[in-house]
């Protein structure tokens, strides 16, 4: 399948800026689901500083905001060719060792609420299945729902609220898939959705390291492993490390983002 896909990223701010830096992961990478056909960046009122690949392999840049600017827009444009690989990604590639990806950070931290789900868990069963039920399990315990969750919500609090996003259902599974002994890693990326083309947010999904299958794809939020609607971006160990920009300003400004994606078979 060929989607395109746009995405703008407009602040606004409430007074001009002496400084603004902006940390971007908007290029997909290639994979053996994706085929990178076109992709390019543009910005207004930015400047590139510089462009690197970081330890996940992730094409990443610094956008630097124009002295005195009062707002930054920062769209990407392209064109991605998908296959259906059933989420299934293979072996592991890239800087970081296996083992890394069992480690926990502060949104995935291990947790009461955690160690009760994989509980339910039969060890005995094969891996996949014991990765599905616990994806089943995220799902029936955190319900999908926008505005009750942001960007520093962590695992357990999202499992205590019983509500949250795809964000905090990938969070979750993260962290209750290393507890049952896996590596496992955080996706950003882009999904077609089936009854629209513009969106409000990227989408967020988990990919575990399985023997003899390696990487791959769950996406809590819609019960299924990835297929051909789905464009990889970024991995990290949690949303930080994967988020599509982060960024600092300096001074005492009021910011506003609008976001506006389109994914659309081309």
């Amino acid at each position: 399948m060929r989607l395109t896909i746009r995405h703008t990223s407009h602040y606004s701010y409430s007074h001009p800026v002496s400084y603004a830096l902006q940390q971007v992961r908007q290029i997909p990478k290639p994979r053996p689901s994706q085929e990178i056909i076109d992709w390019s960046l543009e910005l207004v009122n930015a400047e590139e500083e510089v462009e690197f690949e970081d330890q996940f392999n992730n094409q990443t840049l610094l956008i630097r905001a124009d002295e005195n600017a009062t707002d930054i827009r920062i769209t990407c444009n392209g064109v991605v060719e998908t296959h259906n690989q059933s989420g299934v990604l293979g072996p592991h590639r890239g800087p970081m060792p296996l083992w890394y990806f069992h480690r926990s950070t502060p949104l995935t931290k291990l947790g009461a609420g955690v160690r009760g789900l994989i509980k339910e868990i039969d060890r005995d069963i094969d891996s996949v299945e014991q990765l599905h039920g616990l994806m089943t399990l995220v799902s029936e315990q955190v319900k999908y729902e926008t505005g009750q969750t942001d960007a520093q919500t962590t695992a357990e609090e999202a499992l205590e609220r019983g509500v949250g996003v795809c964000q905090d259902h990938a969070h979750i599974f993260v962290a209750g898939a290393r507890a049952l002994g896996f590596p496992a890693r955080y996706v950003s990326g882009y999904l077609m959705m089936n009854d629209r083309v513009e969106q409000d947010a990227a989408h967020a999904w988990a990919e575990v390291h399985i023997p003899n299958l390696g990487w791959v794809g769950f996406d809590v939020s819609n019960g299924i492993s990835p297929d051909e609607r789905y464009v990889a971006v970024a991995t990290a160990l949690d949303y930080h490390g994967a988020a599509p920009i982060r960024g600092l300003v300096y001074g005492d400004h009021a910011e506003e983002l609008a976001v506006r994606i389109e994914v659309q078979q081309q």
